[in-house]
């Protein structure tokens, strides 16, 4: 068996987009065209707007405060519920704390050294002291004394004036001296400067200076390359249980009593311990989980210490949300004002529309949250951008669409009223767009008439009474079509043209074109029984009517449009009504458009082949006022005859006794005579 080449059909589906390809250009020249180059300037000038607010929010005014306080709301929904982390612990000065000292600012130093020296020989992994030596105090030496004695790794709280506004020259220099006390011991400066957004809210790591200490979470453990320029955001949990905090926070005067060492190493063996201030006035930021309940140190905000204590553990934890390349923001922003555009020029039903434009804005709230999900670092998407800029693309194409829009309803408005139904009119002045300005392929049913002898009767009276008569016949005709919903294309002297399916299809186009058909041949009639005295005698109405493919849309070009349908479709109504003549019927439908009716008032007529056509037709004639057994015996004459039963013809006597003078039956009687087997009958 010989396989068959698929070059052909690769050779029409390559002509098929090129031919798509070259109507999308014809109709954005268009565009260009009917908006101006000043409108189309600005336009373009909207989008480019849209584009740099989606991708820039984070950075614009009032933007930046919504973007905020979405990836606050992002931050919170997926914090991580955890038990208490175990590896650190928090050693805090409280309000008690200065009560039994006395002394609030500067912190007392004594019971610090006391405390380091429980910590260090209940043998700590590693100290970090978020505490500021930046004055003198009397129990300085006892400190530093502490300090050189000190075997596990600590690291010394330093901030530089240019980060630090709380912390003057001299104060700088009396921490720099401090620090240089310690030289060659186990104590180390580190920076504890956390660089918070412009709403005071600790959301992102620091990235400091290399000229600098590293940072507080980063000292305490290895050097983390990715977290040594990190400025993403930081990775806050929440305790699983409400009453349980994540880090254990022990107060700093309990530690001061060295007979209390035994019962403190099980907190502070091999952890990482943190010390620092937990007072009401100081040290204090607000966070993102902010509004989760239970996930702060107080009712809003969270201490200083606790904020670093959540850094180390996501360092710990290797934990460090992936970037967001910046080309990859370009292209969402790209889009995103695309979209826009596009959404402006969507037309159809309300609620075809309304689920377009609520799925975007759907998916602009639901995919910053997804991303945030899966470990992406939201801290920079722009999400509430996103929706700026595609209302400003929408609001540019928009605006540029209801200028097209007025002149293409000014178009239609000209054009309805003549060939399309009330119904059809009304959709199409809602939405122009469907009166495609441009062929396109689509299956209609196409129906022809004809009136009989209309042309020896032109030369029999006088002009005047011949334009009277032909626009009295096609007046009549015109009403039917368009009762009907059919699309009237043009006239032809005496002849009417019409079509169902186009510009609008409808499921019942098939059963409203059969009836028009019909309607069409009845409509003659009742203009041959009212012609004026004097008037030679009218001949009948003839309809054919097929279903098929065809080219439909506005041709003729700029200057003289009209609004036609092309192809076979056509060509076969036209023949089917052409051939009642030689069938002596009055409406002839091709199987194709009859099957499609829904309608079961058919009687067949027999196989025949068209003038011009190679490929027979099985064509029907309407005849509502036959019983159905009848219809049913005909088709059963025509079956029996397919099968080679020549006798079976003469059941067709009865009915033509029956139904009187029914030349169309008589003349199926004489072609079925004539064939056998199912034979086509060729017309001449």
């Amino acid at each position: 068996m010989t396989k068959r080449s698929t070059l052909p059909d690769r050779a029409s589906e390559s002509r098929d987009v090129k031919a798509e390809a070259r109507s999308a250009i014809d109709s954005l020249k268009r565009v260009f065209k009917q908006l101006g180059p000043i409108r189309l300037a600005f336009t373009l000038l909207f989008i480019l707007l849209a584009v740099l607010v989606a991708r820039f929010s984070w950075h614009v005014t009032l933007i930046q405060e919504a973007e905020r306080a979405l990836y606050d709301i992002r931050a919170s929904a997926y914090a991580e519920q955890v038990e208490k982390d175990d590896r650190i612990v928090m050693i805090v000065y409280n309000e008690e704390t200065l009560k039994l000292t006395g002394q609030r600012s500067p912190v007392d130093r004594t019971i610090l050294a006391q405390a380091l020296e429980t910590i260090d020989q209940a043998g700590a992994k590693a100290i970090g002291i978020d505490i500021l030596f930046d004055m003198s105090q009397d129990d300085d030496q006892l400190l530093i004394s502490t300090f050189k004695s000190m075997k596990t790794p600590t690291y010394l709280a330093y901030a530089d004036p240019e980060l630090n506004p709380e912390i003057d020259f001299a104060q700088h220099e009396f921490l720099v001296d401090f620090l240089a006390n310690l030289e060659g011991s186990n104590v180390k400066p580190t920076s504890i400067d956390m660089g918070q957004d412009f709403d005071g809210v600790q959301r992102r790591w620091t990235s400091l200076p290399s000229d600098l200490p590293p940072f507080l979470a980063i000292a305490l453990t290895k050097p983390n390359p990715k977290f040594a320029k990190n400025d993403g955001a930081i990775r806050y949990l929440v305790p699983d249980k409400a009453d349980t905090p994540v880090f254990d926070k022990l107060p700093i005067d309990g530690f001061a009593d060295p007979a209390m060492l035994d019962f403190f190493i099980p907190y502070i063996k091999d952890k990482y311990v943190l010390i620092g201030g937990d007072f009401i006035d100081r040290d204090r930021f607000d966070t993102p989980l902010a509004t989760v309940e239970g996930a702060s140190a107080d009712d809003s905000n969270m201490i200083g210490l606790e904020i670093h204590a959540h850094m180390l553990a996501q360092l710990l934890d290797d934990n460090i949300p992936s970037k967001i390349p910046g080309w990859t923001l370009w292209l969402a922003a790209i889009i995103v004002a695309i979209c826009g555009g596009l959404s402006a020029m969507v037309v159809g039903r309300a609620i075809k529309v309304a689920f377009i434009l609520i799925a975007q804005f759907f998916f602009f709230l639901v995919f910053p949250f997804i991303l945030h999900r899966i470990g992406i670092d939201t801290l920079t998407l722009p999400a509430f951008g996103w929706g700026v800029g595609w209302l400003l693309g929408y609001a540019s194409v928009g605006a540029a669409a209801r200028t097209i829009g007025s002149k293409q309803r000014a178009f239609a408005q000209g054009a309805l009223g003549k060939y399309l139904p009330k119904s059809i009119a009304g959709e199409i002045m809602r939405d122009p767009e469907k009166l495609a300005l441009h062929g396109e392929k689509r299956q209609i049913f196409a129906v022809f008439t004809d009136l009989e002898g209309f042309t020896k009767l032109s030369h029999a009276v006088e002009p005047e009474m011949v334009a009277t008569l032909l626009n009295d016949y096609l007046d009549r005709l015109s009403d039917v079509a368009l009762e009907y919903g059919g699309t009237i294309d043009k006239f032809v002297g005496d002849a009417l043209v019409a079509f169902w399916g186009a510009p609008i299809a409808y499921p019942d186009d098939g059963e409203r074109a059969a009836k028009a058909a019909y309607a069409l041949y009845q409509a003659g009639e009742e203009f041959r029984k009212n012609v004026p005295e004097g008037v030679p005698p009218i001949g009948r109405t003839r309809v054919g009517m097929h279903y098929g493919d065809a080219i439909v849309g506005n041709f003729g070009g700029e200057g003289r449009i009209q609004y036609t349908a092309l192809g076979d479709a056509m060509n076969t109504a036209a023949r089917l009504e052409a051939a009642n003549k030689a069938l002596e019927t009055k409406v002839l439908i091709s199987r194709e458009a009859m099957e499609r009716t829904g309608m079961d008032w058919y009687r067949p007529m027999g196989k025949i082949t068209l003038r011009g056509r190679s490929t027979p037709v099985d064509v029907f004639e309407p005849v509502p006022d036959w019983e159905t057994k009848d219809r049913e015996a005909v088709t059963a004459v025509i079956a029996a005859h397919d099968s080679g039963d020549i006798g079976a013809i003469q059941a067709l006597n009865a009915m033509m006794k029956r139904y009187g003078e029914d030349l169309g039956l008589a003349n199926l009687r004489k072609r079925l005579e004539k064939t056998k087997d199912g034979e086509s009958y060729a017309l001449g």
